[in-house]
């Protein structure tokens, strides 16, 4: 089978290797559509921490079963969506349900060979029929439900004044399932043009630009109150640190972005509003399920979020185009 595989950090190679055997208890999906995601171009980058090269990226996955266990739920040629996430199910957050913070997660495309490539061979447990969703966008479930599982950890509602910062993909997935709860939504970034598109096509209520004036400007903007819930999807600790300044009394705030650096804040102030601090990683299977109930309902813009598409035999070329940000990628998607 052809897999696409980062050699080193900057260098890709497209390659021919063994198709995967299916071990007892897996299924084997021939891969349709891969989605790329941040992690894919930090791992191009050389700037992803878990990571050993070589390895074929690819934890955004579609397809369809080439082969099933003996009596599975699940038949040939069936349209699926991969969950990547490898729990190992005997842990102590497994036992606890929590298999997105699993003591010995396996992420494919990360801590093992994912889905860039023909197949791939994965428990039965993570392979997931689409139902009537077409496979292209399947392949964006998995970053939109971890969206969807901040804003659960959030536990938003309509009477929630909320604000994203940060309005790559994971933050567009948070505003849509914020929204999807009826919250009034703000979004904060540096880029005009991913604020014009959270109003435009995602919903948002309101935009704030991160220059050195926002923190005044929603002081204005909420009469004092500033934001119930903020959820962070930067990937950078300044602002994840500046999001402390956004918080009223009684206020969640979310992290979805994971950064290396240390976070600090200031203890007297965050104990004055008694404040609920919140880490959100990876998502559950129910999350995957909101995601594939919102984008039915007609919630999610897929359409507009898939912006780049592509050859996976062209992947060598298009991922070095794809990871300026001048390209203007907001979810790219490779054909298989």
């Amino acid at each position: 089978m052809k897999a696409l595989v980062c050699d080193e950090p900057g260098r890709l190679s497209l390659v021919s290797r063994p198709e995967p055997v299916r071990k007892e208890g897996e299924v084997l999906v021939r891969i349709r559509h891969v989605g790329i995601c941040g992690t894919d171009f930090h791992i191009f980058a050389g700037k992803h921490p878990f990571l050993e090269y070589p390895r074929v990226m690819g934890h955004e996955l579609s397809g369809t079963v080439e082969e099933a266990p003996a009596g599975s739920r699940l038949k040939a040629g069936e349209p699926v969506y991969i969950v990547p996430y490898l729990s190992c199910g005997a842990c102590q957050a497994c036992r606890k349900g929590l298999t997105n913070a699993c003591c010995n997660i396996r992420v494919l495309g990360v801590h093992c060979d994912g889905g860039m490539a023909d197949y791939v061979s994965v428990p039965e447990q993570n392979v997931v029929p689409t139902g009537g969703i077409p496979l292209e966008d399947a392949a964006m479930i998995e970053f939109l439900a971890i969206g969807a599982h901040g804003v659960k950890r959030s536990n938003l509602g309509a009477q929630d004044r909320v604000l994203v910062t940060g309005s790559g993909p994971i933050g567009m997935s948070a505003i849509i399932f914020a929204k999807a709860r009826g919250a009034r939504v703000t979004v904060m970034d540096t880029r005009e043009d991913r604020l014009a598109f959270a109003l435009e096509r995602l919903g948002a209520d309101e935009i704030l630009m991160a220059d050195e004036g926002a923190e005044s400007e929603a002081d204005r903007r909420t009469a004092g109150e500033f934001y119930d819930v903020v959820i962070d999807a930067t990937g950078n600790a300044v602002p994840m640190q500046r999001g402390f300044h956004f918080l009223n009394h009684g206020a969640r705030y979310v992290l979805l972005s994971v950064v290396r650096q240390d976070i600090t804040f200031a203890d007297p102030e965050f104990h004055k509003r008694e404040v609920t601090l919140l880490a959100s990683r990876n998502a559950q299977p129910d999350d995957f399920a909101e995601v594939v109930h919102q984008i039915e309902a007609g919630r999610v813009p897929t359409r507009a979020l898939n912006t780049h598409r592509g050859r996976l035999e062209d992947g060598v070329e298009l991922f070095a185009q794809w990871s300026r940000p001048q390209a203007g990628v907001i979810k790219a998607i490779l054909e298989v």
